[in-house]
């Protein structure tokens, strides 16, 4: 299904770089895993080749859904609950999915909240985790560096705050 070199997405853990192919020894039980290095944090994460639907692996997003990611970070915000225990599970759920263009909304959703009204310190965690994993799949699918990305992401949101304003 992927090869070494291919730019994939872990679902919860963000992009990275399928680094080689290995067959290793586990509990007694044999199996090929893709070897993956996600570049921000430096991690290495092995994904067993025969769960990779389950798990939710995929390609890191083309020039079309990077569009949509910005269109995604230009637009409104969507509503949310009031409730913080409501908001934080539905927002987890959308960063669970593997969705880029869901943990785009959830990066939308709470920068233009805690700009209104501030984040709890669980959201902010969540904030920043949501940050990273869409950071991680923009920075392979554009093949630039995390500061430019980062500096793109503050400056549409920027200047959606300033819309609203």
């Amino acid at each position: 299904m992927f090869h070494v070199g291919d730019k994939v997405v872990y679902p919860m853990h963000g992009a990275g770089v399928i680094e080689s192919i290995e067959e290793k020894e586990i509990l007694g039980e044999t199996r090929s895993y893709y070897v993956m290095r996600i570049p921000i944090g430096d991690m290495k994460v092995m994904v067993p080749r025969d769960s990779v639907k389950e798990i939710g692996l995929r390609q890191v997003i083309d020039e079309d859904g990077f569009k949509k990611v910005m269109a995604i970070l230009k637009g409104t915000k969507s509503p949310m609950s009031s409730n913080w225990n409501r908001r934080y599970r539905a927002n987890m759920e959308k960063i669970k999915s593997g969705n880029i263009y869901e943990v785009a909304e959830v990066v939308r959703n709470l920068m233009l909240r805690d700009r209104e009204k501030g984040l709890s310190s669980g959201e902010k965690k969540m904030l920043e985790y949501a940050r990273q994993i869409l950071i991680s799949e923009l920075v392979l699918s554009r093949g630039t560096e995390e500061a430019q990305v980062q500096s793109m992401i503050e400056g549409v949101l920027g200047d959606v705050t300033q819309a609203l304003c």
